[in-house]
């Protein structure tokens, strides 16, 4: 996911996607536990996608407050 694809979400749509990210991270760790895992590069990306996320959602929580 690119940061483009983020910054026209709104500060719900943003929760949401956040929300299904750490659910796919949290079944990825699942399988990766069993060892069931196929693309362990996946975990990697969640986390970035996740962390462009809380970003843009802390930027918009800053422009709400000034």
């Amino acid at each position: 996911m690119k940061f483009s694809e983020i910054k026209d979400m709104t500060l719900v749509e943003l929760a949401a996607k956040g929300r299904d990210l750490r659910h796919e991270m949290f079944n990825l760790r699942l399988q990766q536990a069993s060892a069931q895992l196929e693309k362990p590069a996946r975990l990697r990306l969640l986390r970035k996608d996740i962390a462009r996320v809380e970003t843009r959602m802390s930027a918009l929580r800053n422009q709400a407050v000034k």
